[in-house]
């Protein structure tokens, strides 16, 4: 309301006034103007904007009194595109909204976590192996979404150290990685098969046999090194029933005897 006085003056310089109220009306809405945001999530999973981002040069006959957001807060339940509305305020109180498309990324690979492993071969030479044995803690900053092993399965080839990778994936598709040795040990004895021979002394009063002659299949899950006995030969003191002793090896180190 503006107070305003009319005076009004005749012919012969006689003058009168009056008052009136003139109210003044702003009556235009502001020009809100808008422009698209891309975001990246932080090591938190979350992220935020201002209304001052998504404004892009909003304007109004007189002036703008305030700008605020339909969303500021993201997470990553909001990875992908999201439309937020920006309303613009002006000092009589018009109001114009637009909108804007807030496209929120995640980047931040999976933190992945090792630690190293020793393995039985079993009866059959082989052992395996999970992911889940490998990780040790592994973390994304929103969620994994799966683990997987370069290798997952060993045979008696693998005995000793061997380095694996564990890839972690998140839900959006980032992947990290990280190495294990898994060690592989074969500690399954021999199994070590005996039989009994009769031998004939020779027109010289000897005789010998060796441990091929002695074993009976004897086996092994990864294989068998050497054989070996703790008496070859023999002679006339010899005659008689012997008790001979048949050791075998296997390829890892491991014995048995019969």
């Amino acid at each position: 309301a503006n107070t305003v006085t009319l005076t009004v003056t005749d012919n012969n310089s006689n003058v009168s006034t009056c008052d009136a109220t003139i109210t003044i009306q702003d009556n235009i809405n502001p020009t809100a103007i808008c422009q698209n945001l891309v975001i990246q999530l932080d090591a938190n999973g979350a992220a935020s904007i201002t209304a001052a981002q998504v404004d892009n040069g909003s304007f109004d006959n007189c002036t703008i009194a305030s700008m605020t957001l339909s969303k500021t807060d993201f997470t990553c339940a909001d990875v992908g595109s999201n439309t937020v509305t920006l309303t613009v305020t002006d000092v009589n109180s018009n109001v114009s909204t637009c909108t804007a498309t807030i496209a929120v990324e995640d980047n931040i690979n999976p933190t992945a976590i090792c630690q190293n492993l020793t393995v039985q071969l079993d009866a059959t030479g082989a052992a395996s192996i999970t992911a889940a044995q490998v990780d040790n803690g592994s973390f994304d900053n929103c969620a994994i979404a799966s683990m997987a092993l370069s290798k997952t399965d060993f045979t008696c080839s693998d005995v000793g150290a061997n380095t694996v990778t564990l890839s972690v994936t998140d839900v959006n598709g980032k992947t990290g990685t990280c190495d294990a040795t898994i060690t592989i040990q074969d500690n399954i004895y021999p199994t070590a098969s005996c039989q009994n021979l009769t031998v004939q002394l020779d027109a010289s009063g000897a005789a010998s046999i060796t441990a091929g002659q002695v074993d009976n299949s004897s086996s092994d899950n990864c294989g068998i090194a050497s054989m070996s006995l703790d008496q070859t030969t023999f002679g006339c003191g010899d005659v008689g029933a012997n008790t001979v002793t048949l050791t075998v090896t296997d390829t890892n180190g491991n014995q048995n005897t019969c």
